[in-house]
Formats: structure tokens, C-alpha cells, sequence
């Protein structure tokens, strides 16, 4: 079936003749994609991680080229902003962990995966290599548990396996274990583990993030997982190990948020309802160096959306459409799609009004003949209306040939729920997510904006407003797809 549908929209074009192009497209121009994506990957914005002062300053940037192209502002307050507190649960600097009395310091000799504010004085018991153990036959009421991390038979073939090597062995060993009565689970590194140790640091050190009402806004975990160098094993598995430990957990806000314009349509009563452009204008800051940089711009991820919505925002307002624009940069995508998350539960327009969301991330990577459109395919798709409206675009300009297995519900990177589409997609809307895929300079220093394909780049920025134009011209909204249905 899923065959069949597309290669329905791939005839579209011959069916019915090649369509006209959209009159602004000839204002989405090379040297304005470039030159754009140059200042807003620049050093100058350290990374624009999410609830610092860098993202808050990318945004402004962001809101000043919203008023230069002369977007009406949709922001809080006659603003191009809608502000919204991260709440952050950080390990505090009190925190202590010990072994046979000798201190292990925090980051250095121990991570911590799963916090929890809790006191810990008690032997250790060992169980071996992971591969060995038995959850089942296990008395762990209550008990400090050390096990040796082994991936053996785990698909670790992801984007980031340095960052998730460890999410894999928890969900795998340590979760059974709490879920058993475990009073704290203690990994130990194996060379997988060694290997990822500084990034996975980087990560946990941060601690987690939420916004109002999320489900981590306190931490409630009451066992904590953590992790321990692969030299500790030997004294672990003496049989007479005793860890002592205090927990103490830090709790504070930080400020994100959205910038939020309108081109306005031209119909009287359609003018009334929205086409959205999605986008994230956060990065990953700075963190561990490679070849000598520690800054994470940011320029595929996704600074090449945010310059494309720039240049779809001129042509709309050159040429208005029926329907109204709106543009929309979320704020936080990276920590966890707060941005969206909170724009769709606290809409600066009615969320009726919104008859599509065209999301981006990561559009200017990879062969200039490939992409992914992600929500075309059931169970993901939730409107065959968007769907045939995104491939007649594509088949009226750019001719991508389109990679449909990033949206099969068991691709191991689920990279449908990873991007700022799906909060709407829960609440019925038509969405859809453009992406030139993952590349090995993902989230590092080398995401930079020399090493963008801007060929590809032009020819996704054409893609999505092609199909912009559809939907804004459109006598009918997108209608839903009954086969919608998101598994995780």
C-alpha cells in the first residue's frame, strides 16, 4: 500500500501537467541562505545553548531579521517573543561518593546517570558481567548492586553511540534492577564505556531539564544509578566493597524562548487560518573539544532550517497567499522539544487556526538528490492532504528521491519523535518534518557553517516553501489520515 500511495504522488506532475512555480521563489537565493547561516552559526553565539544568555542572543538576532523582512510580531506582548522557564535539576556540588573510604570525585572518577536525593552506607554486591545476570533470581531488596556494563547483542549503530552507550545498558540492566528493589545500581566501565566517558560526563553533568507540568520538573527517582572506572572492578568484586554516598540535588530555572512572526495572507476569511513553519534556533554551547574547537555550532542543526524559514518568510511577504504564515523558531528543541512542547499548549493564536506545521531539522547535509520526509508514511502520516501537496512540490522542483525508511516506527533512531513536529502531530494537526538526515559530524564542533551542502540546502529551502505555497492557496485545509497512529 505504502508503495503504491507514492508512487501515485510521484505521477502527479504528468497526470495533471507540471504545475507553475510559486511566485517568490526566485527571492530564496543562494548568497542569502549562505550569508545567513554564516552569522547565525558565527562563534559569535558560543553554541546558542538552551537556558543560556548565547540562545537568548541568537533569538534577538533571529527577531531583528523577523522585523527587517517585516513579519508581523506573534510573540507575548506585542513581541516577536513567547519567554517560558526551563526548570533544571543539576547534581549538587555537595554531592559525595566514596569507596572503601577513598573519595571518588564527581565527573572525574564517577557518573551519574539517574539522580535522586538520597543517603547511601552499604556493602556492595556483585554480580558480575551483565551478559551473567539473572534480574529474576536476584535478591535485591535494598541493595547496592555493581554489575560490568556489556553491550554484546545491542544495536548500537546510532548517531550518537558515545552519548547512548549507557541510556542502552541501563534500559537493558539497570532498570529491571530497580524495578526489583535495587537500592542504587552501579555500572562498571567496560572499554565502550571508557571510550565515551568525557561526552557521556558532558551530558549528565547538566543534569535534566523540563518546563511547567513536564514529568520531570522535581526528580522522583528514589535509587540512583551510577557509573565507575573499569579499574574499580577488581576491589568491587573482592566481596567486601562498601560504598557511602550522598545525593543532593540543585533546582532552578533558567529562561528559552520561541520567536513567533505572520506573514498575512490575502483572503479575507482564510487569512484567519495558519501555515506553519517549524524550526529550533538552540545548538548544543560548548563542551569537549575536537581538533581544537569546543564551540557546537549548530550550522546543519539548525541554523540551516532557521536561514531557510528566513527566505521563505521574504517570499510570503513579497507574494502573500491566501492563508497567513507563521513562522515560528522554538527555543530548548535540543534539551528536550520544550519549545514546541510549550508553544502548543500555550498558543499565541488560536490552535485551531493552524491547518499545517512544515518542520525542518537538519536540511543542508548529505547527496544533493536525497532527503527524508518524515510523517509520509502510516502510522506516522496524519494527513494524505500534506503528503501529496509535499511530493507534488517535490516533484515540481527539486526531485528529491525520498528516503522513507527513517519513518518506519522501528528505525533505531526513531528520528520522527526528535524534532519539534510531533507536539502538534499529538494534537491532530497536519505536520510533516524535512531533514537531509544524520552525517558524523552531528552535535560536534564540525557542524559548522563551511561544511554545509548549500546546493542541498537551496534545493530544501525550495522544497519547503513549494509546498508552503500548496497549503497557503489550498480551498481546503489538510485534512487527517485515520491510519494516524504514533507508537511511542
Amino acid at each position: 500500500m505504502k508503495r503504491t500511495l507514492l508512487s501515485l504522488f510521484a505521477l502527479f506532475p504528468f497526470l495533471f501537467g507540471a504545475a507553475q512555480s510559486p511566485p517568490g521563489l526566485a527571492l530564496i537565493r543562494d548568497q542569502d541562505l549562505k550569508s545567513d547561516l554564516y552569522a547565525m552559526a558565527d562563534a559569535h553565539f558560543q553554541g546558542r545553548s538552551a537556558g543560556t544568555i548565547d540562545e537568548l542572543r541568537s533569538a534577538q538576532w533571529l527577531a531583528e531579521k523577523y522585523r527587517a523582512i517585516g513579519l508581523k510580531p506573534a510573540g507575548d506582548d506585542g513581541t516577536y517573543f513567547q519567554y517560558f522557564n526551563l526548570w533544571r535539576n543539576q547534581l549538587s556540588s555537595t554531592t559525595s561518593v566514596s569507596l572503601n573510604g577513598q573519595p571518588l570525585p564527581l565527573w572525574q572518577d564517577v557518573l551519574v546517570q539517574q539522580m535522586a536525593v538520597v543517603d547511601l552506607e552499604a556493602p556492595v554486591v556483585y554480580l558480575g558481567d551483565a551478559l551473567s545476570i539473572d534480574t529474576a533470581r536476584q535478591d535485591l531488596q535494598g541493595k547496592i548492586v555493581a554489575i560490568v556494563a556489556n553491550g554484546t547483542g545491542m544495536n548500537r549503530n546510532t548517531s550518537l553511540p558515545t552519548w547512548r552507550y549507557n541510556t542502552l545498558i541501563n534500559n537493558r540492566y539497570g532498570l529491571p534492577m530497580l524495578r526489583h528493589g535495587a537500592a542504587a545500581v552501579v555500572f562498571i566501565a567496560d572499554a565502550v564505556a571508557e571510550d565515551a566517558w568525557a561526552d557521556v560526563s558532558e551530558n549528565y553533568k547538566r543534569g535534566t531539564f523540563d518546563i511547567d507540568g513536564g514529568l520531570n520538573h522535581f526528580v522522583t527517582a528514589k535509587a540512583p544509578v551510577f557509573w565507575v572506572h573499569g579499574d574499580l572492578k577488581d576491589v568491587i568484586a573482592a566481596g567486601n566493597a562498601k560504598f557511602i554516598a550522598r545525593f543532593r540535588i540543585d533546582h532552578y530555572t533558567y529562561p528559552s524562548v520561541n520567536v513567533v512572526g505572520i506573514a498575512p495572507g490575502k483572503d479575507p476569511v482564510l487569512s484567519k487560518e495558519y501555515v506553519v513553519y517549524s524550526g529550533h534556533h538552540d545548538a548544543h554551547g560548548i563542551r569537549n573539544a575536537q581538533n581544537g574547537d569546543s564551540i557546537y555550532y549548530g550550522a546543519d542543526d539548525n541554523a540551516s532550517v532557521d536561514v531557510a524559514m528566513l527566505a521563505s518568510a521574504k517570499a510570503f511577504m513579497k507574494y502573500p497567499p491566501k492563508r497567513s504564515v507563521l513562522f515560528i523558531s522554538h527555543g530548548a528543541e535540543e534539551r528536550g522539544l520544550f519549545g514546541s512542547r510549550y508553544y502548543s499548549a500555550h498558543p499565541t493564536l488560536p490552535i485551531g487556526s493552524l491547518v499545517a506545521v512544515l518542520n525542518g531539522d537538519m536540511i543542508g547535509r548529505n547527496s544533493s538528490d536525497t532527503a527524508t520526509l518524515l510523517g509520509a508514511t502510516a502510522p506516522h502520516r496524519n494527513s494524505i492532504d500534506l503528503v501529496r501537496m509535499a511530493y507534488e512540490a517535490n516533484n515540481e522542483g527539486p526531485r528529491f528521491k525520498i528516503d522513507s525508511s527513517w519513518d518506519v516506527p522501528g528505525h533505531v533512531e526513531f528520528w520522527y519523535f526528535r524534532s519539534d513536529h510531533v507536539p502538534y502531530a499529538r494534537l491532530g494537526i497536519p505536520a510533516l518534518m524535512y531533514s537531509s538526515n544524520l552525517h558524523p559530524e552531528y552535535h560536534t564542533p564540525l557542524d559548522r557553517a563551511d561544511h554545509i551542502n548549500y546546493i542541498k540546502l537551496k534545493k530544501m529551502a525550495d522544497w519547503m516553501y513549494r509546498t508552503g505555497w500548496k497549503v497557503a492557496n489550498a480551498d481546503k485545509r489538510p485534512g487527517g489520515d485515520p491510519q494516524f497512529k504514533l507508537e511511542r
